[in-house]
């Protein structure tokens, strides 16, 4: 019986994340989504991939 409990308090834990660590990760997310967009539609970027596209196909 002393397992049972002792299994059932380290399954009673904080393991999981809180509303606020969510909203925090979801925010962070998003802002590294912003910040790739931005980057991947630069003028550097179109004009590297189009070269990139353009030496494939020749």
């Amino acid at each position: 019986m002393r397992v049972i409990q002792i299994v059932r308090r380290r399954l009673r834990g904080d393991a999981g994340m809180s509303t606020v660590e969510y909203a925090v990760g979801t925010i962070a997310a998003a802002a590294f989504a912003a910040a790739l967009f931005k980057v991947v539609t630069s003028e550097a970027v179109r004009a590297a991939l189009a070269s990139l596209i353009e030496r494939a196909l020749q």
